[in-house]
């Protein structure tokens, strides 16, 4: 029972990771900010959201302004 349970919630993991990438997020740990933040501007492609994150740096959380500078934004 163990078992299929986790290997449910793995499969889960891994439809959300893959759903996040072809969303057009920059990164699955800047969702809440895209919706939050740049939710006009969430299907005109990942510049555009990066341009809107840059934009609203000060009010990000911890999460994705982490997310950012480890990509080197």
């Amino acid at each position: 029972m163990l078992k299929s349970v986790l290997s449910v919630v793995s499969l889960l993991l891994l439809v959300s990771a893959a759903q996040a990438q072809q969303s057009g997020r920059p990164d699955p740990g800047c969702g809440r900010d895209v919706s939050r933040f740049c939710r006009a501007v969430m299907d005109q492609g990942d510049g555009v959201i990066l341009a809107c994150l840059k934009q609203h740096r000060a009010k990000l959380s911890k999460t994705c302004a982490k997310v950012l500078t480890d990509n080197g934004q």
